[in-house]
């Protein structure tokens, strides 16, 4: 029999993402209707190490679900990794009578909060937030399509004065291990070519595409790099290539950076982190623990923390085989 929860407790952890605020406020105000009370945990981990805790009502949470980044603040916890700090985590929830947590983050996140399930057999759920998307069993994490949105803004921008100046842009977007951001804005800018980790384009490959390019009448042209391809040490290095080998680019390099996490969180990211918020608190509720939940099939589903956590997402072949007609 799955002990009644009276007293749920929700943080953010890891990298923020817009759609987070969203998410808390789903959390606090699904609570509320299913007559739980909501604790909210500042700091992450760390606050939940150290029982920075505060009690959250339906009118805590007005006025955020556009706002980017976290009202609960981030911080990556070198202390929760060890046992003695997970121990004075427990305590901290045991004495404020939490009877579940929901953790909202990436897979560091979620590997904390299964390993303090394992330990301590406390009732945890994830929600996915990262912008990179490379989170296992949903199709979408939260932030992903306000990144895209907030990136391809950008490109048109770029675009404007590469055109001018007839120039050759190389422009980073954010995407260490995974390509899922550079491929999909890759497509929506208009990009000559894009540069992910799961395609080793090669570099002589680049510059036979920029040559054909050239030829077929284009007088500028951008290239989208995910920061983790792996062509070159560094997006640096690709335009020193270029500039050695091909004649008659003006190359210039633009670093997005963390200007891709923040903004306003889309009309999607807010329904999504809406309808996510309510599946966590329910799943608990039903006497569910460390799963994520999140979206398959625009239905909310739950997968095993571990799963989420081991598996690997997949590049769209699709999308990569419409990027190389549209490069045309």
């Amino acid at each position: 029999m799955p002990k009644t929860i009276k007293k749920l407790a929700v943080l953010t952890s890891g990298g923020d993402s817009p759609g987070m605020n969203a998410a808390i406020r789903s959390v606090v105000r699904a609570c509320a209707y299913h007559n739980v009370e909501c604790i909210a945990v500042y700091r992450g981990y760390e606050g939940l190490m150290e029982g920075d805790f505060k009690a959250m009502d339906a009118r805590s949470v007005r006025g955020i679900i556009n706002k980017g980044g976290t009202i609960l603040k981030s911080a990556r916890s070198k202390a929760f990794r060890t046992k003695e700090g997970r121990q004075q985590a427990f305590e901290k929830l045991v004495a404020a009578e939490i009877d579940g947590l929901v953790v909202i983050g990436g897979d560091g996140t979620f590997t904390g909060a299964m390993i303090f399930n394992q330990e301590f057999d406390f009732p945890v759920m994830g929600i996915p937030g990262t912008i990179d998307n490379d989170i296992v069993g949903t199709s979408h994490t939260l932030g992903f399509d306000t990144a895209l949105n907030t990136v391809v803004d950008a490109i048109d921008k770029i675009r404007d004065t590469a055109s001018s100046h007839n120039r050759l842009f190389f422009i980073e977007v954010m995407g260490r291990d995974v390509g899922h951001i550079a491929l999909n804005v890759g497509i929506a800018g208009g990009a000559e070519e894009i540069l992910i980790p799961e395609e080793d384009l090669g570099l002589d490959r680049l510059v036979d595409s920029l040559n054909r390019s050239r030829k077929s009448g284009k007088s500028s042209s951008i290239v989208v790099v995910a920061e983790g391809d792996k062509i070159g040490k560094n997006i640096f290095e690709l335009k020193d290539y270029v500039d050695e080998n091909m004649e008659g680019y003006d190359v210039r390099v633009s670093v997005l950076g963390h200007m891709q996490r923040g903004g306003a969180p889309s009309c999607f990211d807010r329904v999504l982190a809406s309808r996510m918020g309510v599946k966590a608190v329910e799943s608990l509720l039903e006497g569910k623990t460390t799963y994520m939940v999140g979206l398959i099939n625009n239905k909310m589903e739950l997968t095993p923390l571990d799963s989420a956590i081991k598996g690997k997402t997949k590049i769209n072949l699709e999308l990569l085989r419409v990027s190389d007609i549209m490069s045309t």
